[in-house]
């Protein structure tokens, strides 16, 4: 049995007020070096370079889902609710705490570069020889693998699941209201006491109190909203193309032996796909924005361009198309070579889009990336159901094609483009 602190320990956050650390594993798993690394990876990615406020961590937001989870559990705890497994406490407020160890670098953006995926490098984290581990152990030797199964969503008990990463979850709810927060806007301001004592544990998953819908409607239109302002913000998207092109040009240099006038251990074990844990721990952002800026110097012009792109913040521009197809597509990087543009990395298409909920299909049944409304005779309805709001942002795929480009390189050469690409960039 795990003794509570003989004090409790506090964090002053801007979004919750305080963060109430209560439980001694909580705080030791905290001052692992594996945790404090996300003090050095950004929240948010390459968005401070959109917003220029937004430089919070993910060990922020970490502390911010754990209080989150840690306020609904004693709300169930409090009112006695049968349907919540006291036992199960510990068990979800440290899988909330880790759910975003994994994280590497500028989070989403390295994963797509490196095909990798941030919740397998938190179980391996949880799992392998580190100190998260150790500590883990101290509750049970299978504590480990529980937690990771929790952040795996097979964990057998939907509800812990539910809590953590679900429709109507505390990562979600945090990062709404910190990344609004941060970034300056209103979008993601929710009402989260509102919600928080809405939530039910009931049949084995969290549901709403119905007369809680119109504060569920002003948390998915400020997702909805937050995805399409901050998010999906074109600039943001820029730099994140810029950084994946980084990461390409650096991996096919690796591979055809290009001396690097800079390398360092960990940057050669991602190239060559073969990173252990102590390796990916030891890439943060500070290191990699150091590989980029000694990048910059080196004789590769492609990659020496993109480093200097991202380091001082001179991104591709971009124009945008209600529709595209493949034979334009071919036609403009045809255009692009013949003109002495490189097609590969003087262009790029991006086309983003959002699910803001999941429609509920009559018949089905309901499924875990829905939200239930609990009525009062005990009587479960999907939302989308009940709101107009909710139903009419359902099963909407909002996007536009942008096209990323050099502005300057392309202004050399627009003349020499056909006319019919070049009226596409001359926009």
């Amino acid at each position: 049995m795990q003794q509570p602190l003989t004090e409790e320990k506090v964090f002053k956050d801007p979004v919750h007020n305080y963060i109430h650390v209560q439980d001694t594993i909580i705080w030791r798993l905290i001052n692992t070096k594996e945790f404090q690394r996300l003090r050095r990876i950004r929240q948010l990615g390459t968005s401070y370079l959109t917003f220029h406020g937004a430089e919070h961590s993910r060990f922020s937001h970490s502390l911010g889902v754990y209080e989150i989870t840690r306020r609904i559990i004693s709300q169930f705890e409090r009112s006695g609710y049968k349907d919540w497994i006291s036992e199960e406490r510990l068990l979800t407020l440290c899988a909330a705490l880790l759910h975003d160890l994994g994280h590497g670098p500028f989070s989403h953006s390295i994963e797509e570069a490196f095909e990798m995926n941030h919740e397998e490098w938190t179980c391996r984290i949880i799992l392998e020889d580190t100190e998260i581990t150790d500590i883990l152990r101290d509750v049970e030797e299978d504590f480990p693998r529980k937690v990771a199964s929790v952040i795996s969503k097979t964990y057998e008990h939907e509800i812990v699941v539910n809590l953590v990463s679900g429709p109507l979850d505390a990562d979600r709810m945090d990062y709404l209201l910190r990344d609004a927060y941060y970034t300056g806007v209103n979008y993601g301001t929710i009402d989260i006491d509102r919600i928080l004592r809405m939530l039910r544990p009931y049949n084995g998953r969290v549901v709403v109190k119905e007369s809680g819908m119109h504060a569920i409607e002003d948390y998915l239109m400020s997702r909805y909203q937050m995805y399409w302002q901050v998010y999906f913000h074109p600039v943001t998207r820029s730099s994140e193309i810029i950084l994946r092109q980084i990461f390409r040009r650096a991996t096919e240099l690796f591979h055809v032996e290009y001396p690097f006038r800079f390398m360092i251990e960990p940057l050669l074990d991602l190239f060559q796909g073969e990173v252990s844990v102590d390796q990916y721990l030891l890439l943060d952002e500070a290191l990699v924005q150091t590989a980029f800026m000694q990048w910059t110097l080196e004789k590769d012009e492609i990659l020496s361009d993109l480093c200097s792109r991202f380091i001082h913040r001179k991104l591709y521009k971009y124009v945008e198309m209600e529709s595209l197809n493949t034979e334009i597509i071919d036609e403009i990087r045809r255009s692009f070579a013949a003109a002495g543009l490189n097609p590969v990395y003087d262009l790029e298409i991006d086309y983003p889009t959002d699910l803001p909920y999941d429609i509920f299909h009559p018949g089905e049944g309901f499924d875990s990336k829905q939200i239930l409304l609990l009525d009062r005779h005990d009587k479960l309805r999907e939302i989308s159901e009940v709101s107009d709001i909710v139903r009419s942002i359902s099963g909407i795929h909002r996007g536009r094609y942008h096209l990323y480009f050099p502005q300057e390189k392309l202004k050399k050469v627009l003349a020499n483009l056909p006319s019919s690409i070049a009226e596409i960039f001359a926009r």
